[in-house]
């Protein structure tokens, strides 16, 4: 499919009652940044620069290399932008469910201004250098020969990833040079709404503004700067609605959506891709919903004529995401959570110069800029703002607003936009297959001896069980039942009778009353350091850090790094790097025997069942230490007591006598997984019925002196964060019922470490399955018992295979004790079918 790309002059300049004024914009850069992440480069960038009057683009290329100092820094930015704003106290701190989602959940509570204002020129240094990089010259250069300084400049950068989206653009120093140049953000695939053929004559401009839950912010001056408006806008105000009567609202034409209150951005990881963005607002003080709740009502007010929707509140690209996917033309956000003065400022700035006939770019750069008088007191409030743009559509104007649209949106160019259509391909539909006609119905049978039907159900059963079970395997080899397996393999560990504790671990928890009692969050360095010596008192064996130190947490970052690094017991982490998180560095001079990983695999019902031991990351990895901090805890202690770890010449893991065989694709239940690494099963032990199985204890209690020393001697100590929605995981055991299975991270390394000492030092038998040919010899044994049944006790069948289906899952249970995971669906599913092909068989054959 081909689209014709509009020429420049086809932006027409309509003159409406009003004095209405030019709209359109000289020159148009879009930069196509692809695929690609700053931790891998952009292999791929390019550059179209569209001309007034001329139809055709001019194309450069160039490629941009990996900057992971410029994502370490952009995160570093995050957190003490976040942590300063705090010590202002303007950031809402508030841990009421409805301000949650305002905490930042590695939030940094110490650094001073003169930190920051060194930060934001370390990361507008690395931003121009990585812009200024050999691969991308040709494009920088090109971008200035052609264009015109005293020009209007729109720049429209298209990316996917949403790190790169929170970047300040808006400091390469391409745009000191054109000052009449302002940046937008764009998806890489972009379409048009769809318009009504005729929208009424509006002789002002429509406006639907939301003043959302007000609660700790002042929205009376965004309402007085909107109402100011009122000779040239027609303004509708919904105060704190509820959702329907949003969702009503939304049905009328509207040009512009205006909102201001509490809203942010949720994201599963830091570097996560643009689709997993998720916007929430808080309409009201007691309901808060993200944009998909409203995608109806939304998509039809973008469909009605709404151009512009502006956010002028906390941290609005997740909003902005879902509302670009939804092909809305343009929509003002803030990056991060803004403070209640500049979102006033930047608001009366933007309106005064877009009301008054700036086109809509040079109106943001004017607000934005203006913004750099409060920065004395607010600092980094110009970068802020961002313009997100649909390239597909014309720059929106306030003049162009008041149009009258006389035909088909779909038969006209789009005024002012020369870009086409940007379509994902997509592969041709298949035919649908003609129906297979209906057997005929077998011919009259004459009587036979007894001893022949024998032999015919016999030939029936055994070809019925073979054609059920090569079935399955088929469907199981697909991954299709691999769901279930797992979920039954849960049901299974939950039925396993209580353990007890293990005696050689202890976790020492960072809760959230630990917080609240040390007025911290998170815990900072100062208080760690303390919390490590007073372990020490206790003589453990070895102390697990379970949390980041990367960077500096607070006062007593120093004499924290000074202690790790002398204390032989200590072992801290990092987080290897994947290409949707850049992943977390480790403590600064932490030597690498002394270092583990704290990633963990994640099945995709977010349950962990695999325990990844070793791992060869990127050598660019934020993280490059090849073994997880439960394996670096337990070779430690063990090598203490004379046992060893290695790998044998068949590249397998043997500690002590124990050795610990490696999953491959498939392993038992799993027939899709990520093999990566050195990865066994995890055997998970149970307490409880509980995700418990060691003594835990809080930070308190160790600082505050409740906790014997002998609880601590010779023991494995890990110390971690275990509040509610903080680096929670799944478990296959049951956990509070209010927490979904889910267990804070720590507890999951504790299992590992004890995984790792119970097999070793205790015998405690290791989770094994049986090969491929054994499994389907299994599966194919109940499907034929299944078919037994039904052909030998017809009169017993049902109640058999009831007592059949006990008998399996009785054996499944049985073996599991044992340590063997043996298939339960897919021999159930086995039974059930082949019996049931049998009865429809006889039923069929009695009807003929």
């Amino acid at each position: 499919m081909n689209f014709t790309p509009v020429t420049w002059s086809s932006a027409t300049k309509i003159s409406q009652s009003g004095g209405c004024v030019q709209d359109s914009m000289d020159q148009l850069v879009v930069l196509s940044l692809g695929n690609g992440d700053l931790h891998r480069g952009f292999t791929t960038v390019t550059a179209q620069v569209w001309e007034s009057g001329n139809p055709h683009p001019m194309k450069f290329t160039g490629s941009l290399p990996a900057a992971p100092e410029l994502a370490d820094l952009t995160k570093t930015w995050q957190l003490l932008y976040n942590a300063l704003y705090q010590r202002l106290a303007w950031l809402v701190r508030a841990h009421t469910q409805e301000d949650s989602f305002e905490i930042q959940e590695a939030a940094v509570t110490q650094v001073s201004e003169v930190e920051f204002s060194d930060l934001c020129q370390r990361l507008a240094d690395s931003l121009n250098a990585w812009l200024n990089s050999e691969s991308f010259r040709n494009i920088d250069q090109q971008l200035r020969t052609q264009l015109e300084p005293s020009e209007e400049i729109r720049v429209i950068v298209e990316t996917n990833d949403s790190q790169l989206r929170r970047i300040p653009w808006h400091l390469w120093n391409f745009f000191a040079h054109y000052r009449k140049a302002e940046v937008a953000l764009s998806a890489l695939e972009y379409q048009r709404p769809r318009q009504p053929i005729v929208q009424p004559l509006k002789p002002k401009v429509r406006i639907l503004a939301i003043l959302g839950n007000s609660k700790g912010i002042d929205l009376s001056k965004d309402r007085a700067f909107l109402e100011q408006l009122s000779a040239q806008a027609e303004t509708q105000f919904l105060v704190e609605p509820q959702r329907r009567e949003l969702s009503d609202a939304l049905q009328q034409d509207w040009d512009i959506l205006f909102f201001a209150g509490h809203s942010s951005t949720q994201l599963d990881c830091p570097n996560a891709p643009i689709d997993q963005l998720k916007g929430l607002l808080q309409l009201n003080q007691t309901e808060q919903l993200t944009l998909e709740q409203l995608k109806y009502g939304l998509q039809k007010a973008i469909d009605r004529g709404l151009k512009l929707a502006i956010f002028n509140s906390c941290d609005g690209l997740g909003l902005a995401r879902e509302l670009v996917a939804w092909h809305i033309p343009q929509v003002i956000v803030m990056r991060e959570p803004v403070p209640d003065v500049v979102a006033h400022e930047f608001l009366q700035y933007f309106l005064t110069a877009f009301a008054g006939g700036q086109s809509l770019y040079s109106s943001v750069r004017e607000a934005r800029e203006r913004l750099q008088g409060l920065e004395g007191d607010f600092p980094c409030a110009t970068w802020l703002p961002v313009l997100c743009q649909n390239p597909a559509e014309a720059p929106v104007s306030w003049q162009s607003m008041c149009r009258q649209a006389s035909v088909p949106a779909d038969a006209l160019p789009i005024p002012g936009s020369p870009i086409p259509f940007q379509l994902a391909s997509s592969p041709l539909g298949t035919a649908p297959l003609a129906s297979t006609p209906p057997a005929s119905p077998p011919s009259a049978r004459p009587p036979l001896a007894k001893r022949q039907r024998r032999l015919g159900m016999a030939r029936l059963v055994f070809s019925a069980s073979l054609l059920v079970t090569a079935g399955l395997l088929a469907v199981r080899a697909l991954g299709l039942l691999q769901p279930l397996e797992l979920q039954a393999f849960d049901q299974l560990m939950q039925l396993r009778p209580d353990e007890g504790l293990d005696p050689r671990v202890l976790v020492v928890r960072v809760t959230e009353a630990d917080f609240q009692q040390l007025g911290e969050y998170p815990l900072s360095d100062h208080t760690l350091l303390r919390l490590l010596k007073r372990l020490e008192q206790g003589q453990p064996s070895l102390i697990g850090l379970d949390l980041y130190r990367d960077i500096p947490q607070g006062e007593g970052y120093l004499d924290l790094m000074r202690y790790l690094r002398q204390q032989e017991r200590m072992v801290g982490i990092c987080k290897v790097a994947s290409n949707t998180d850049p992943g977390y560095r480790s403590p600064p001079g932490m030597p690498r025997s002394r270092l583990g990983f704290s990633d963990v695999l994640v099945d995709p019902d977010q349950v962990v069942r695999r325990h990844l031991l070793t791992l060869d990351p990127s050598p660019t990895s934020a993280c490059t230490t090849r073994y997880a901090l439960s394996a670096q805890l337990a070779f430690h202690y063990l090598e203490a007591k004379g046992i060893s770890a290695q790998f044998r010449p068949d590249q397998s893991l043997q500690v002590g006598n124990v050795v610990f065989k490696r999953l491959q694709v498939p392993t038992g239940g799993y027939q899709k997984f990520d093999a990566q690494g050195y990865q066994v099963l995890l055997n998970y032990r149970v307490h409880d019925a509980s995700a418990e199985l060691v003594p835990r204890v809080t930070v308190q209690d160790v600082l505050q002196g409740r906790i014997n020393p002998d609880a601590i001697k010779d023991r494995i100590v890990l110390i971690g964060v275990d509040v509610a929605g903080m680096d929670r995981h799944g478990t296959p055991l049951k956990a509070d019922p209010e927490a979904n299975r889910e267990v804070a991270g720590v507890l999951v390394q504790a299992q590992m470490v004890s995984h790792i000492l119970t097999a070793v030092l205790d015998g405690r038998p290791m989770l094994w399955v049986w090969p491929q040919w054994g499994e389907a010899l299994w599966i194919w044994g109940w499907s034929m018992v299944g078919g037994v049944l039904i052909w030998r006790w017809r009169s017993l069948a049902y109640p058999g295979l009831a007592a059949s289906l006990v008998v399996l899952g009785g054996l499944c249970f049985y073996l599991l004790k044992q340590g063997g995971w043996v298939p339960l669906v897919p021999p159930a599913l086995a039974l059930t079918l082949t019996s049931g092909s049998i009865v429809v068989y006889r039923l069929h054959q009695h009807k003929s």
